[in-house]
């Protein structure tokens, strides 16, 4: 499970500080009065004493309200969620959950290969060979972590439930050479690929190997996670490693993390000498670099089985044994050499070189300070991302497909042969259609995938268009041999729409012939037929096709500002002649003067710039006597909601919208109560009572599925789960595209596919909306690579690809999946924050898409940009934090006012809609720290009066004690003469000197 971060210790301990400090500053006062006064400087006891119970007293006191206002404040939220009750999962749940996640395996695991069907095996004894086979990959770290509350299933225990005899003798010695998987965290990484050298493997090893089964399987595995991408240099001084020889190197220079070490080349040498049935497992979720396959023609089967989640390795026992016939696609493309992405030159670390004016330092997860300057990254493929770069480049002749492609898009064999036939296209009132005939050849039962493409009218230098596009996609059901299912297959023609970002600045559907074609795969046609545009639709707003698929208001130039300055973008224009320069590695590293004009983060923003001087200061703090829960239902834009936004104090508000972290805050008076939201995109995490429910495959395993109706469980699955665990919202799912192979949260993201992404994501968001629980999709936008994903990283794309690819995924769960949340991410768009970018949060998201609910920042820690004011002004509306760094709003002007009116609007409105509330007012107890707290000011104060009564008493019994004192004393001192006068007694003279 991901634990609490560190940084969030480091700043609590920061915003402590002065509350600290304070008791302190008492602590030390009352003592230097105790010993002032200790040294006469009130010279009456009496006094001194009374001035030492004063001082202390005056300290405990306010030692007891500095602590208090501090638990209250800095601290409040967290320890809100510290003790917040373990609600977890119930039987039934945990049931149901486990049954589905083995469900997504089984469809997930794909199979690449099958030469002489080597597969399914025919044996139950096999060799398994690979340090991984024994520490598999089940998710990804940071976010994708995944619980330890619940039994996992390792792979070779679900080959074992599939009724396979791994070998123990193999396993043993995997276990013996380590026995855990090096750290791959979000702070710290450790890239050493544990792997037993050959010459670990005895003669009598191998001799008892070859009599135990003539069937191997080899397990390579890779691992990713939040916070770093896959190294690109193996041998790099930056990196972590540790060789598994002191013989030889693992890796030589420019040697990748996503290809072999030299030890598992060693190995599959080893196994591929000595058996010839062998079939290799690859468990990860980035594609990896299989140009060693053509040298090892013993490697008879290749199957891909991205992280399983908990339960899921049982369904790589099933496909190896043949209970499950494998079904699933490759969500990504495999090249064969992924140092030749045309994405990989821009991809990684840039740092600008004359932006010393920008640079921030903040607290660290250390204890430390980081300081930060602005980095770029250029998104210089345009719309040619994955497939579509690779079908268009081979279809203009600039690569060589079979030299580039091993595994296409959406490819993935089965145990059974398939036919595909494709009915007659019908297309009215916008809408395309037919049937898809899909036949069972074979002898075993199995399901299959529609994929539908379809290829535009390209013209040379015209509005960007690549030769293949998924526009569709359905999966069968289980057909059994020799039997048919017939699939219907629909899309809007706009669909196959083109974003004119120089021309029309709006979305284009050109007139000419669409080629529709039904696929095994994004590279080999099945069917395919013509469907003719008669006309061109400009969707503009201004004629009669209006809106492109439901926008609001129509789509025109927002990002023109994003292009950046000097970069080339890809184009088909002259069969891509401007290949080399548009894929080539930045050369400029120069801020221009007109970004650094534009470029804002926390050293030159400054609130009141923004005011608005005719902005009237809005109500706050009225007795209109209305309650959130009279709200529910209520449209968006009811009256209703004025009068009860009328009622929120400016503490209320800022609360609201400070202290966001895993949660929303309780108001009181509104009956708002702190609710709580889970981390994770394949379950539910509670950070701070350490419950989490079960872990499911990855999302690109989901992806792998090409099945809709798995995501659309797996979101109402969330939702029962949200509801045993007392979840309100759920950070997920994420869909960032894959843009490249080596980025280090490609598990935790579907595809490099946006119609795929979309899809799965939209699904999920309709079976957790469902169910009352609000998903905050993530993460809003163009958070591709973990490289400098905090410090000011500007993402420089063009408006094309921006909509085409990159915000697809976003647009379609809110228009298609109905999201009520978003996350934003850490990025800058161009030269703004992601977070507090209006273009993006507000003209794109809400007003274009109508998107009605809040956006949460991703982790808060300050990092030099975050900052509240600039949040809620942009569209922003909630700060993922949960200590006090640059979070709170700072200035009380009517603008800054209106801004928090409607932060907290977009967040009440999400909430109170959620299942929390479903049933009435919902009831909540005090927690148990608060009600400490009381207790000890109840205490606190009985002790102050006591002691307060008391060191009077004592006062004034030593003031009295000591005119006592001093009386007798004078009497004492007094002359003879003096008291017999006052006494009247008459004293003889004394004799006379005569």
């Amino acid at each position: 499970m991901l634990q609490i971060n560190m940084a969030d210790v480091v700043n609590v301990l920061h915003s402590l500080v002065p509350y600290l400090v304070t008791a302190g500053v008492l602590l030390v006062l009352a003592l230097i009065i105790t010993v002032a006064v200790n040294k006469r400087t009130v010279k009456s006891q009496g006094a001194r004493k009374l001035v030492h119970s004063e001082s202390w007293i005056v300290a405990m006191v306010g030692v007891v309200v500095a602590i208090s206002m501090m638990l209250s404040g800095p601290m409040a939220t967290l320890l809100n969620n510290a003790v917040a009750t373990k609600y977890e999962l119930s039987e039934s749940t945990k049931a149901k959950a486990t049954k589905l996640a083995e469900d997504v395996q089984t469809e997930a695991v794909t199979m690449l290969q099958n030469q002489d069907a080597n597969l399914p095996l025919q044996t139950k004894k096999v060799n398994v060979f690979g340090w991984g086979s024994t520490q598999p990959v089940y998710g990804g770290t940071g976010s994708g972590s995944m619980s330890d509350q619940y039994p996992t299933v390792s792979l070779l225990d679900g080959m074992k439930k599939a009724g396979l005899e791994a070998n123990p003798k193999l396993t043993k010695l995997y276990t013996d050479y380590r026995k855990d998987r090096p750290v791959v965290g979000m702070f710290a990484q450790d890239w050493t690929l544990p792997e037993t050298p050959v010459d670990k493997y005895s003669d009598s090893l191998i001799q008892q190997t070859k009599s135990y089964s003539d069937q191997a399987v080899i397990v390579i595995t890779r691992v990713g996670g939040e916070g770093a991408d896959l190294p690109t240099d193996m041998t790099s001084k930056d990196i972590k490693y540790k060789d598994n020889s002191k013989d030889y190197k693992d890796f030589k220079k420019g040697q990748h993390f996503l290809e072999l070490s030299q030890t598992e080349r060693n190995m599959v040498d080893l196994v591929s000498k000595n058996f010839s049935k062998v079939t290799l497992v690859y468990n990860g979720a980035n594609t990896f670099q299989f140009d060693f396959l053509q040298d090892h023609p013993q490697i008879k089967s290749v199957l891909w089985c991205p992280p399983a989640g908990q339960s899921g390795f049982e369904a790589l026992g099933q496909v190896l044994t043949g209970k499950v016939n494998p079904s699933g696609k490759t969500s990504d493309t495999f090249i064969k050499d992924l140092k030749k992405s045309n994405t990989y030159n821009n991809f990684g670390n840039f740092g600008y070189k004359n932006v010393d004016e920008f640079k921030e330092s903040y607290p660290n997860f250390t204890g430390g300070t980081t300081t930060a300057k602005p980095t770029f990254v250029n998104y210089t493929e345009g719309i040619y991302v994955g497939y579509r770069f690779y079908e268009t480049a081979a279809n203009e002749g600039l690569i060589d497909y079979d030299d580039t492609v091993l595994y296409p898009f959406g490819y993935g064999l089965s145990y059974t042969d398939f036919e595909q036939k494709m009915g007659p296209i019908s297309h009215k009132d916008g809408k395309v259609s037919f049937e898809v005939t899909v036949t069972n050849k074979g002898s075993k039962a199995g399901k299959d995938v529609v994929e539908t493409y379809y290829n535009p009218p390209y013209t040379d230098g015209g509005i960007e268009k690549a030769s293949t596009n998924l526009v569709a996609f359905e999966k069968t059901g289980l057909i059994k041999p020799g039997a048919s299912e017939k699939v219907k297959v629909s899309f809007k023609d706009s669909d196959m729409a083109s974003y004119d970002e120089y021309g029309a600045k709006a979305y284009v559907l050109d007139q000419g012939d669409y080629g529709i074609s039904i696929q095994s795969d994004s590279h080999t046609v099945i069917d395919s037929q013509n469907l003719a545009i008669d006309s061109k639709h400009v969707y503009d707003g201004k004629g009669a096709d209006k809106t492109h698929n439901g926008d609001k208001k129509a789509a025109s130039n927002l990002f023109d500002k994003v292009r950046g300055d000097n970069v080339t973008y890809l184009s088909r224009a002259g069969h891509f002649a401007n290949y080399a320069k548009a894929t080539a590695a930045p050369a400029d590293f120069t801020m221009s003067d007109k970004v650094k004009s534009e470029f804002i983060n926390n050293s030159n923003y400054k609130p009141a710039d923004y005011n608005k001087s005719d902005d009237k200061m809005p109500t706050t703090g009225a007795k209109n006597g209305l309650k959130l829960i009279d709200l529910r239902g209520k449209d968006y834009s009811d009256a209703e909601w004025d009068k009860l936004l009328d009622q929120l104090t400016f503490k209320d508000m800022d609360n609201l919208i400070a202290n966001g972290g895993y949660g929303s805050q309780a108001i009181k008076s509104i009956g708002k109560i702190q609710m709580t939201d889970a981390d994770g995109p394949a379950s539910l995490n509670n950070n701070f009572t350490k419950v989490g429910s079960i872990g499911f495959p990855a999302s690109t395993a989901f992806a792998c599925t090409w099945n809709k109706d798995l995501a659309k469980q797996f979101g109402d699955m969330i939702g029962d789960m949200a509801h045993d665990m007392h979840v309100a919202g759920w950070y997920a799912p994420a869909m960032n595209v894959h843009r490249n192979p080596f980025a280090g949260r490609t598990f935790e993201y579907f595809s490099e596919d946006p119609l795929m992404a979309g899809t799965m994501a939209a699904e999920q968001i309709s079976g957790a909306k469902s169910k009352g629980v609000y998903s905050f999709m993530k993460h809003f936008a163009l958070n591709e690579q973990e490289t400098n994903r905090t410090e000011m990283v500007c993402t420089w794309a063009d408006e094309q690809s921006l909509r085409e690819v990159y915000l697809k995924p976003f647009e379609m769960s809110v228009k298609d999946g109905g999201a009520q949340a978003a996350m934003s991410s850490f990025n800058y768009i161009g030269s703004v924050y992601a977070g507090a970018d209006p273009v993006l949060l507000q003209s794109l998201l809400r007003d274009e898409w109508g998107f009605k609910g809040f956006v949460l920042t991703d982790y808060f820690a300050g990092y030099g940009y975050q900052n509240g004011d600039q949040i809620i002004r942009a569209g922003g509306d909630s700060m993922l934090a949960t200590t006090k760094v640059t979070n709170h709003i700072t200035d009380k002007s009517a603008t800054s006012l209106i801004a928090m009116r409607q932060a907290a609007k977009n967040i009440l409105y999400t909430t109170v809609n959620g299942w929390e509330y479903e049933n009435g007012q919902p009831k909540v107890e005090t927690p148990i720290w608060r009600t400490a707290m009381y207790a000890a000011w109840a205490l606190t104060a009985i002790l102050a009066i006591w002691a307060e009564v008391v060191a009077v008493k004592r006062f004034l019994k030593r003031q009295h004690e000591a005119k006592v004192t001093m009386t007798l004393s004078e009497v004492a001192d007094a002359p003879l003469a003096d008291l017999q006068a006052s006494e009247g007694v008459n004293t003889p003279s004394a004799p006379s000197a005569d």
